[in-house]
């Protein structure tokens, strides 16, 4: 597996400095999906792939390409790529990395001379959810699976500004993107390698600068959830006959904590969250016994089957913690985003590279979403590379190092040229 060249590490470098320089909005790193920030991002990368005489271009959804076409264009293209945009007030890590572990693939195979596969980098809009509500925005257009629908969301942080001005004024065709054509046909990518900063503590608690993902966790959300009890006085009312909306809702959030415990014991992959319990405002007081409580529940799990078996464990025990302690509990519709699986032979030659390597690594589920999701479940072998991360991420003190940077990036680029004839593709 062959390291980074110094001149490309320094170039790399450089490029997160300019990138954290012009986007830094006082506090952390801001570049809206489809906005200015964003595009601004992409064209600097695309400016410095041009300079090295690579090919740029930009398809309807205004996603960017760079490729490095080999000497056989029968063959499916072997691809990578990640996103630009970040949350507000992000870290400089998030997405970038992978671009930019991209480019440094491509400018280094370009070196070592022709080739018959084509390379391509993809640089897609829109993967965060920060501000339309919607992820893979650009990697759902790629493979015709962007809803229409999605054209209206509002902007959460100006709800005057709507997706498709955004997009349109970013250059995307929303008239091809709203009639659901595809843009990049799966059967002409051989393989996809996505780069990403760990967003959680694992790496770093565990000691090992590189990460390989198993697979992206789907998830069950309940966005609306709800206890409904009897509101009563605190002193008036014993034990016996009360209906607290607060203790049925926390006494199904402890069975189910108990339960997840005992899913990871026998080896199951599950996180599970109440993200928000809380009683009106309006109406709550330190001596009224709550008659309601609205909460949100969320899983996640690599395993479909596993999502299924903890959304019908849900719904039985909030039916026994009604009918015990008198309550009602609605869950509501669950809305559902599938898991994504990393294609086994390309983890399996990352491994061995690795290991060969005497890389430090930890094979791994990501809990957060990427756009390696949206290749996977389109069928294209996908693989992922974690890198080490401190203080997590989405916030603006995301602590990559750059050595551990650059091995993940010459793990990305080992799994780019070779992870073809892995698959079999």
């Amino acid at each position: 597996m062959d390291r980074i060249a110094p001149d490309l590490a320094e170039l790399a470098a450089r490029l997160f400095e300019d990138l954290r320089a012009a986007h830094h909005d006082g506090v952390g790193i801001t570049r809206e999906t489809y906005g200015a920030g964003e595009t601004a991002a992409m064209r600097r990368v695309a400016a410095l792939a041009r300079q090295a005489g690579l090919t740029t271009a930009w398809d309807a959804a205004a996603n960017l390409r760079i490729s490095l076409p080999g000497t056989d264009p029968r063959l499916p293209a072997a691809a990578c790529g990640s996103h630009l945009d970040s949350v507000p007030q992000g870290g400089n890590f998030d997405g970038a990395a992978g671009v930019i572990a991209g480019l440094l693939a491509l400018l280094a195979a370009q070196r070592a001379g022709p080739r018959p596969r084509t390379l391509l980098l993809l640089v897609m809009r829109g993967e965060e959810s920060a501000w339309y509500g919607r992820p893979y925005l650009g990697s759902s257009a790629l493979f015709g699976g962007f809803d229409p629908k999605w054209l209206d969301l509002p902007c959460l942080q100006d709800s005057s500004r709507k997706l498709r001005e955004a997009m349109a004024g970013e250059g995307a065709e929303v008239a091809t993107i709203a009639a659901g054509t595809r843009l990049l046909d799966p059967a002409t990518i051989s393989h996809f390698v996505e780069l990403h900063i760990e967003q959680g503590p694992v790496m770093v608690a565990r000691g090992v600068p590189v990460g390989l993902v198993s697979g992206i966790r789907g998830n069950f959300r309940h966005p609306a959830a709800r206890c409904l009890g009897e509101a009563a006085h605190s002193g008036a009312v014993p034990r016996w006959l009360r209906r607290d909306a607060v203790l049925g809702a926390a006494d199904l959030a402890m069975r189910l904590d108990a339960s997840w415990r005992t899913l990871l014991e026998r080896g199951e992959d599950l996180v599970m969250t109440f993200g928000i319990f809380t009683t009106d405002p309006r109406e709550h007081a330190m001596t009224r016994v709550p008659g309601e409580v609205r909460f949100t529940l969320e899983y996640r799990s690599e395993s479909e089957a596993t999502l299924q078996d903890f959304l019908e464990l849900a719904e039985s025990e909030a039916a026994e913690v009604a009918r015990e302690r008198r309550v009602k509990i609605e869950l509501g519709p669950a809305v559902r985003t599938p898991p994504a699986v990393m294609d086994a032979r390309l983890l399996a030659l990352a491994q061995r590279l690795c290991t060969a390597g005497g890389l430090a690594h930890e094979v791994l589920a990501s809990g957060a979403g990427h756009d390696a999701a949206i290749f996977a479940n389109a069928g294209v072998p996908s693989a992922m590379v974690f890198i080490r991360n401190e203080h997590g991420s989405h916030n603006p003190h995301e602590a990559m190092e750059m050595d551990d940077f650059l091995e993940g990036a010459a793990v990305l680029q080992a799994l780019l040229l070779q992870g073809a004839e892995a698959v079999g593709r």
